[in-house]
């Protein structure tokens, strides 16, 4: 079934931590959010920028309840401090990791990996490790992972993480990507496992204009410009990830795209379809390990038992 704005309920009363929020989608997800009367915490590594994005929700006609959290997805020192604020919240209802990095040119984050691999993939699942137990509580979160189309012909290349042996940025983007949806749903096999009342959804915004394109250097504009007329905006682009925050049916292991032109734009989402190798929990499990190992952060959760052919 197909969700649009209109479908969002209220969300008054519930504590909202959105990734990468000043901007593009992640600040149409925030937008939204606080619309419906979510407090809204936009994670960000610019100040001025996330305030910025503050007094521009702020300018609307409710009375948005947002605030600003330092944190920089690359340094896992900054993503355990991080943590630490957010464990003095009182609660956390949603946790949506939305920021990301795009075909930057070749640099690395603290933990020596590639940076978009240390970005979009390293730093959200260290935030989430830390903050588990604050997930937990109070009757469980809904933890969204946003994913994207360029997952689809993706692998992991354990060996060379840190592009020592080379670098393709569209390659890695990709990598990066298809590790978001990778660890999503083996977030869900874990916490279902493990009988949690914290809930793994994924989304992915189709093709959006964002500031994402902006490594794209002269292209950058003719690609706005043909997104902007084919595809989605940063407005529709948002609408999967609220769906996947706030739809009372969707349940853990979900995956939700835009409805139309084969998921890449739509003023509508619904249920998207992740490539098989993105449902692979042994690839999945690998993954989990070697974050771990990166990170030197443990989420603490066991793997779901193997099953059995029937």
């Amino acid at each position: 079934m197909s969700f649009a704005f209109f479908d969002m309920p209220d969300q008054t009363g519930r504590t909202a931590v959105v990734t990468g929020a000043n901007t593009g989608i992640g600040l149409e997800i925030a937008r939204g959010l606080a619309r419906k009367g979510a407090r809204v915490i936009l994670a960000c590594r610019d100040a001025d920028r996330a305030n910025a994005a503050i007094e521009d929700i702020r300018s609307g006609p409710e009375r948005a309840d947002c605030a600003y959290l330092h944190l920089d997805l690359a340094n896992i020192a900054s993503v355990r401090d991080a943590a630490a604020e957010l464990g003095k919240e009182q609660q956390i209802d949603l946790l949506i990791n939305n920021a990301g990095v795009m075909i930057p040119p070749l640099s690395h984050g603290s933990t020596g990996a590639e940076l978009q691999f240390a970005v979009n993939h390293l730093g959200h699942f260290a935030l989430k490790g830390l903050l588990m137990g604050k997930l937990a509580a109070d009757g469980g979160a809904r933890v969204v992972s946003q994913a994207s189309l360029a997952h689809k012909g993706a692998g992991i290349d354990f060996d060379n993480l840190d592009a020592r042996h080379g670098y393709s940025r569209l390659r890695f983007y990709g990598q990066s990507k298809l590790a978001n949806l990778l660890f999503a749903f083996e977030l869900d096999r874990r916490l279902r496992a493990a009988n949690s009342p914290v809930v793994s959804v994924a989304c992915h915004p189709g093709i959006a204009r964002t500031e994402l394109t902006r490594h794209l250097g002269v292209l950058g504009p003719v690609f706005g410009a043909a997104t902007g007329f084919l595809l989605n905006d940063s407005v529709k682009g948002a609408l999967p990830a609220l769906q996947a925050a706030t739809d009372p049916d969707a349940e853990g292991g979900d995956y939700y795209g835009p409805y139309g032109l084969r998921e890449m734009s739509g003023g509508a989402s619904g249920p998207a379809v992740a490539a098989r190798t993105a449902q692979d929990p042994q690839l999945a499990a690998r993954l989990w390990e070697k974050s771990v190992a990166m990170t030197g952060i443990d989420p603490g959760l066991e793997p779901a038992p193997a099953q059995t052919p029937a």
